[in-house]
C-alpha cells in the first residue's frame, strides 16, 4: 500500500529518476555491477514513455544529479590543492554536476517534444537508445569534452565490450542502451507475449553476438617481447612543487630507475614526474640519458617544458635516446589546464582567487615516438579518454603508452574509473597498453583489456612486465566513431519516426 501510495505521488517520478541515476556509478569500476548499467536507464527510459515535454527534461535533469553527483563529484578533491576555501569547492562541484545533468534533461525533452502519446516499442528500443548514444557523443565533445560514465565503459569486461574493437565505446554503449529499452518495453501494458518473447530474443542474440564479434583478433604480434618498468613516485600532490621536495623526488625516481638499467628495454615515469621545467633539468636529463644509453634501456618521463620564446607552457612527455623526443599534450583538460572562454571568465575565477594554469596545446599532427624499432602511441592522463584521438596514431604506433597523475583525486572512485576508461582504449585498439602514474593505479594492460599487473595506489614501487608490440589495425581504428554515431543517429530518427506513424493511424 505504501509502495503504491508513492507512485501516486507526483513527485514519485522524478525521485525515482533521483535514485536510478544515484545507482549508476555502481556499474564502473571500482564496484563493476555491470548489470546497474542497464537497469539504471531502463527506469529511465520508462518514466520517458509518457512524459511531457517539461516533465521529460525534469526526470533526465534529476536522473543526471544523481549519476554526477555520484560518479564524477571526485572532482571535488581537485580543489583541496588549488587554494579553493570555504564553500566554494562544493558550489563549483554542483554547478559541474548540474550542467552535465543537462545532457539527459535536453534528451528527454526532445523525445517527447510534441507528442501526447505514450511512447511504444520503437520509442523504446530506437529513439531512447539512439539518442542517448547520440547525446553521449554530443557530452563528449563540445567544450573540449567529458566522456566519464558513458555507458560503454561500464562493458569493459562484460560480453558487450566485445564490440569495442568494432566500433569503440559508442558501438557498445547502443548495445547496452538498446537492452535498456527492451528492458523497459517488457512492461509496456498490453505487449503480447509473443512480442515480449522477441524482445528477450533480440537482446540474447545481441549479447551473443557481441560476445562472438570480441574473440576475433584483428592485430597480431610484431615483434619480440619487451621488457618494461613502469615507476609509481607516489609523491603527495601538495608537496610535488614544494622547493624542498625537488631534490628527494629526484632520487626517488632516479634511484628506482637504475635498478632496471641493463634489464628493461623501457622504463616509464608519471606525468609531469619531473619536478620542474625541462630547462631547469637539463643536467639532470644528460646525466641520466649518458647512464641509460650503454645499457640499452630507454626512459620516457613527463616533464612540464616552457618556450621562452612564445611564452608558453606545455605539458609533455620526454624519451631519452641518441636523439631525445618530446610529444606535448594535445587535449588539455578546461579549468585544470586552461581556462576555456578566458576573456568572460579570467575577471570571475580572479574575483573568486581561484588559479587556473595556463598550458598551451601541443601541435595537433605529433609523430608516434619511435622506440628501439618500436612506435609508441603516447597520451597523457585526460587525453585517454577520447578513443578516436588514440586511433589516430594506429596503426603505425605498435604499443600504447599513458602517464597520468590521479594524485589530484585522492581516495576517491576517479582514479579507478580513469584505469578503466584506459583499459577501454587497448581493447578498442588491440595493443598493450602502459600506465604510468604517480600515485596510481599504475598498470599493464593487455590487447583485450585484461590487467596483467597493477600497483596499488599510494605505494611508491616499481611494476615490472612484458609487452609485445602489435601491428594491424581492429575495424575501429580504422572507422573511428563515425559508424557508431551515424547507426545511433538513425536508430533516433527511426523511433521518431515510427511513433509519429503509429499515432497519426489511430
Amino acid at each position: 500500500m505504501a509502495a503504491g501510495a508513492l507512485t501516486r505521488h507526483r513527485f514519485a517520478p522524478y525521485v525515482l529518476a533521483l535514485l536510478a541515476g544515484l545507482v549508476l556509478p555502481l556499474a564502473f569500476s571500482p564496484f563493476d555491477l555491470v548489470p546497474v548499467a542497464v537497469l539504471s536507464p531502463a527506469v529511465l527510459f520508462h518514466l520517458w514513455r509518457t512524459a511531457s515535454a517539461r516533465g521529460a527534461a525534469w526526470l533526465g535533469w534529476w536522473w543526471g544529479v544523481g549519476a554526477f553527483g555520484a560518479g564524477v563529484s571526485w572532482i571535488h578533491e581537485s580543489f583541496r590543492f588549488s587554494h579553493i576555501l570555504g564553500l566554494l569547492p562544493v558550489v563549483l562541484t554542483a554547478g559541474f554536476v548540474a550542467f552535465l545533468a543537462l545532457y539527459p534533461a535536453l534528451l528527454g525533452a526532445v523525445l517527447r517534444a510534441r507528442s501526447r502519446a505514450s511512447g511504444g516499442v520503437a520509442f523504446l528500443v530506437l529513439a531512447c537508445p539512439g539518442g542517448w548514444v547520440v547525446v553521449e557523443w554530443l557530452r563528449g565533445h563540445l567544450l573540449t569534452g567529458f566522456t566519464w560514465l558513458q555507458l560503454g565503459y561500464a562493458h569493459t569486461d562484460a560480453a558487450l565490450g566485445g564490440l569495442l574493437a568494432t566500433g569503440g565505446v559508442y558501438l557498445v554503449g547502443i548495445g547496452a542502451a538498446v537492452t535498456a529499452g527492451a528492458l523497459a518495453a517488457l512492461v509496456v501494458p498490453g505487449l503480447g507475449r509473443r512480442r515480449r518473447a522477441a524482445l528477450l530474443g533480440a537482446v540474447v542474440a545481441l549479447w551473443l553476438g557481441a560476445w562472438g564479434i570480441g574473440q576475433v583478433r584483428w592485430t597480431v604480434p610484431d615483434g619480440e617481447w619487451l621488457d618494461v618498468a613502469l615507476i609509481q613516485g607516489n609523491v603527495p600532490q601538495d608537496q610535488k612543487w614544494l622547493p624542498e621536495m625537488r631534490e628527494p623526488t629526484l632520487r626517488r625516481y632516479l634511484d628506482l630507475t637504475r635498478e632496471r638499467l641493463g634489464r628493461s628495454d623501457l622504463v616509464v615515469w608519471p606525468e609531469t614526474a619531473l619536478p620542474g621545467f625541462y630547462h631547469q633539468m637539463t643536467d639532470v636529463v644528460r646525466a641520466l640519458a649518458a647512464e641509460a644509453s650503454p645499457t640499452g634501456t630507454r626512459v620516457l618521463l613527463g616533464v612540464p617544458v616552457a618556450d621562452a620564446r612564445t611564452r608558453t607552457f606545455m605539458n609533455s612527455v620526454l624519451l631519452l635516446g641518441e636523439v631525445p623526443e618530446l610529444y606535448h599534450k594535445r587535449h588539455l583538460v578546461p579549468f585544470g589546464e586552461y581556462l576555456p572562454l578566458a576573456p568572460v571568465l579570467r575577471p570571475v575565477v580572479d574575483a573568486l582567487g581561484i588559479r587556473v594554469a595556463d598550458f598551451s596545446p601541443g601541435p595537433a599532427e605529433q609523430p608516434p615516438m619511435l622506440m628501439a624499432g618500436t612506435r609508441l602511441a603516447v597520451s597523457v592522463c585526460y587525453e585517454i579518454a577520447f578513443g578516436a584521438e588514440i586511433a589516430r596514431e594506429l596503426p603505425a604506433a605498435g604499443l600504447l603508452v599513458t602517464v597520468s597523475n590521479d594524485a589530484w583525486f585522492g581516495r576517491s572512485i576517479g582514479p579507478h574509473q580513469h584505469l578503466e576508461i584506459a583499459r577501454a582504449r587497448a581493447r578498442e585498439t588491440g595493443r598493450w597498453l602502459l600506465r604510468a602514474t604517480n600515485t596510481g593505479i599504475t598498470a599493464i594492460v593487455d590487447p583485450a583489456g585484461a590487467i596483467t599487473g597493477r600497483i596499488p595506489q599510494f605505494e611508491t614501487a616499481v611494476l615490472e612486465g612484458r609487452v609485445r608490440p602489435m601491428a594491424g589495425a581492429t575495424p575501429y581504428v580504422r572507422l573511428g566513431d563515425w559508424p557508431a554515431v551515424v547507426l545511433a543517429g538513425a536508430m533516433f530518427l527511426l523511433g521518431r519516426f515510427a511513433r509519429r506513424k503509429a499515432v497519426a493511424g489511430r
